[in-house]
């Protein structure tokens, strides 16, 4: 079967060289070209000779992977592997159909089982065995958030998802409520959900999702629901349709 055409694009030449070098050696690819803008990209990958593969860096200074991917014209597209130092775009890149989503710096087993992910999609056998070797390689981590964004007119700020003790529905916002303060998300409950670790985060209602390590107690409530205390004195109260999930959550204190 014919190698894979494979384009690197990042602004960093050090970004560069190391997907290189992680694809040297490697069986079934072929490096077809490098691209340190967004704009060589776009120019790459709408005139240049077809690829099947494309590395491409989230943020770039002058055109970002996304807007990359928004500009090509209708031609059958690469697979797309996203690489960043970021978390926060996990969700718009698998909006845009990616195959993968790396996280800098670039773990060597990580970067493996992503190519033999690619060469799964492109019906290529990887090797005798690849299996296995599929079982033996560590699992991707899932990149879930460590920050969420604020907006707010002039200016942006993060706000780190380990000093949110919990986030309650708004109307079209969330409001995350932190230590003596409280931001204002315009997104959903669910969207943010998404881009949070269920192993920290616990939803005990439709319109709130706690912290569990700012938990201090949950006890029976009336009508099947449940008292939800912080330690920082709140009080929360879940709804039954919650339930399975926090029984869940108890569980795993139950040995």
């Amino acid at each position: 079967m014919a190698p894979i055409q494979t384009l690197i694009v990042d602004d960093e030449p050090l970004a560069r060289r190391r997907i290189a070098q992680l694809l040297a050696g490697q069986p079934g690819f072929v490096i077809a070209g490098e691209c340190g803008t967004g704009a060589e990209a776009v120019a790459a990958l709408s005139h240049g000779p077809a690829v099947d593969l494309v590395f491409l860096d989230v943020q770039m200074p002058d055109c970002n992977g996304l807007q990359v991917l928004q500009q090509l014209p209708a031609r059958p597209r690469p697979l797309v592997v996203f690489v960043t130092a970021y978390d926060r775009y996990t969700l718009q890149a698998f909006e845009a159909h990616a195959v993968d989503y790396l996280l800098k710096p670039l773990d060597p087993d990580r970067f493996a089982r992503c190519l033999l992910y690619v060469q799964q999609r492109v019906g290529q056998v990887a090797a005798p065995g690849w299996e296995a070797l599929v079982q033996a390689l560590p699992a991707p981590p899932v990149p879930y958030a460590s920050q969420l964004l604020v907006k707010q007119p002039g200016r942006f700020y993060f706000v780190p998802v380990e000093q949110v003790h919990y986030l309650e529905a708004t109307g079209n916002y969330v409001t995350v409520h932190a230590p003596g303060e409280t931001h204002l998300v315009r997104a959903t409950l669910t969207q943010l959900a998404s881009q949070l670790d269920p192993a920290r985060f616990l939803r005990i209602h439709r319109s709130l999702i706690v912290h569990t390590t700012h938990i201090k107690e949950l006890r029976p409530w009336t009508h099947g629901e449940y008292l939800v205390t912080l330690h920082d004195g709140t009080h929360l109260t879940s709804s039954r349709s919650c339930n399975e999930g926090i029984q869940q959550f108890l569980r795993q204190f139950v040995s």
